[in-house]
């Protein structure tokens, strides 16, 4: 069994919103371990990081946030995309597609050691 790694510097905002517009209205707990299981749990998703993320997401108006009841009849707060986090996520997933097209580049070069 190989070791989870932590998010890639980056793509968790790009996650996050990903997950949102995928799974709907969540508590950032859902949010982490949906990320997780995605990934086929070979990431793991930091709480110090995602926290941060989340806050600064909801402060550019990607995302909204309020209170509610989670699943186990607890105070959670839960997130959901807003119109501008839509626009956003469109744009980064452009951006990421053309980042690794052109890492891809790289290692697609004849001559390159095996």
């Amino acid at each position: 069994m190989s070791k989870k790694q932590d998010v890639w510097q980056g793509t968790l905002a790009l996650m996050v919103l990903r997950t949102l517009e995928m799974q709907g209205e969540m508590h950032g707990y859902g949010i982490a371990r949906r990320i997780e299981q995605v990934s086929g749990n070979r990431l793991m998703v930091n709480y110090g990081t995602l926290y941060p993320a989340l806050l600064k997401l909801e402060q550019e108006g990607y995302i909204a946030s309020e209170w509610g009841v989670s699943e186990s009849n607890r105070k959670a707060k839960f997130y959901k995309l807003t119109r501008a986090g839509q626009g956003q996520l469109k744009r980064e997933a452009r951006q990421w597609a053309a980042t690794t097209d052109v890492i891809a580049r790289f290692f697609a070069t004849e001559g390159s050691p095996s």
